[in-house]
């Protein structure tokens, strides 16, 4: 196993899907992939992979999980075999390592086996339409900020940029909420700078007499105290915008925490 410097997928480096996948083309129907609690969607397009090259899938159950958003999403996506608390998980893998697996393809293919992070020694520049990993879409990545590509190959949609960066639907929606939390925060210091500096100006041509300087600039303070109190009120509100109902089928609570894991089977 080793740990390679590439692009980040969903947002965290390592990432639980290109280990899923590397799995899946390196022992295909051997490999036994678990998704423990943790936020978002990660996890869904590994399992798509582990269960294309034939091996086995397991999920904790979302009713007892911490964080319920990547075991349901993977259920949802109808990619799991065996849905089981977390007690009986490690007497569940005791059974499957104990029977026989079937025999590994030489040479599984298919859209989710892929590799879709690229060798930085070996990154194509997708000039040719076989070089892109799917289909140009009108978003753009929330890392690097160039143009994404959009595959949706079986019930999982995902989300590539030229040098690598991957999202899934969730975590574009979460990285997307955190950029728009950036963007205010910085408007907020901004406003409030200015009306800063529009007092000193003003307190400046109150000392100097000049009646003139102190109206227009203390105008101009008051213009940016009512603006920064627009953007505080806005930022209070959003609160909401990082959280979703219980019975939705992902939570958007931030950054993916992957805690799977992938095993052989003897």
């Amino acid at each position: 196993m080793r740990v390679v410097h590439t692009a980040s997928e969903n947002g965290v480096r390592p990432a639980v899907d290109p280990l899923f996948r590397s799995a899946a083309r390196a022992y295909g129907p051997r490999v036994i992939g678990v998704i423990l609690t943790g936020s978002l969607d990660d996890g869904t397009a590994g399992a798509a992979a582990i269960k294309e090259a034939g091996g086995i899938t397991v999920a904790q159950d979302p009713a007892e999980a911490f964080a319920p958003g990547m075991p349901r999403s993977a259920i949802n996506a109808g990619l799991i075999d065996h849905v089981v608390p977390l007690r009986d998980i490690p007497l569940l893998l005791s059974a499957l390592v104990d029977e026989e697996a079937p025999p590994m393809d030489a040479a599984p293919d298919g859209p989710h086996l892929r590799q879709m992070e690229p060798d930085l020694a070996e990154m194509r520049l997708a000039i040719h339409a076989s070089d892109r990993p799917g289909r140009p879409s009108v978003f753009t990545c929330p890392e690097c900020h160039g143009t994404l590509w959009e595959a949706d190959e079986d019930r999982v949609v995902r989300f590539r940029c030229r040098v690598g960066h991957i999202y899934s639907p969730d975590s574009m929606l979460a990285a997307q909420t955190d950029e728009v939390d950036r963007a205010l925060w910085t408007a907020l210091r901004t406003l409030e700078e200015r009306a800063a500096l529009a007092h000193r100006l003003a307190e400046r041509g109150r000392e100097r007499k000049q009646h003139w300087v102190d109206k227009a600039f203390s105008q101009r303070a008051r213009d940016a105290e009512h603006e920064a109190a627009l953007v505080r009120a806005l930022l209070r509100e959003r609160g909401g915008a990082h959280t979703v109902p219980d019975d939705a089928s992902t939570t958007t609570a931030g950054p993916g925490n992957p805690e799977g894991g992938a095993r052989k089977k003897t």
